[in-house]
């Protein structure tokens, strides 16, 4: 396996663990007060888009090719930490 492909195989477990979180969060809210619920759902709105961002770049990460997949890790990095920031502050928020 080349680092591409260990590389990809962590981004994709970093993205499905925080897409994991996201449902979480939105179970959380279906159990929450219905005025609560409103804040949940705005939160886990805006955190979809960043995770629905995240993917696109994903996918343009895994077609990129072999010479041109580290032009893309940088902005991969930096999209899933800001995804993963996000859900930890909308978390703290809501316990």
């Amino acid at each position: 396996m080349n680092k591409k492909e260990l590389y990809q195989k962590k981004l994709q477990a970093e993205f499905d663990q925080l897409s994991a979180e996201i449902d979480k969060l939105k179970a959380k809210a279906e159990l929450a007060q219905a005025d609560a619920q409103l804040d949940y759902y705005n939160e886990i709105e805006k955190l979809r888009s960043m995770r629905d961002e995240a993917k696109n770049k994903l996918a343009e990460f895994n077609n990129a090719s072999d010479d041109a997949w580290e032009d893309f890790k940088e902005g991969m990095d930096s999209a899933l930490k800001t995804l993963g920031n996000s859900l930890k502050s909308v978390t703290s928020k809501f316990k």
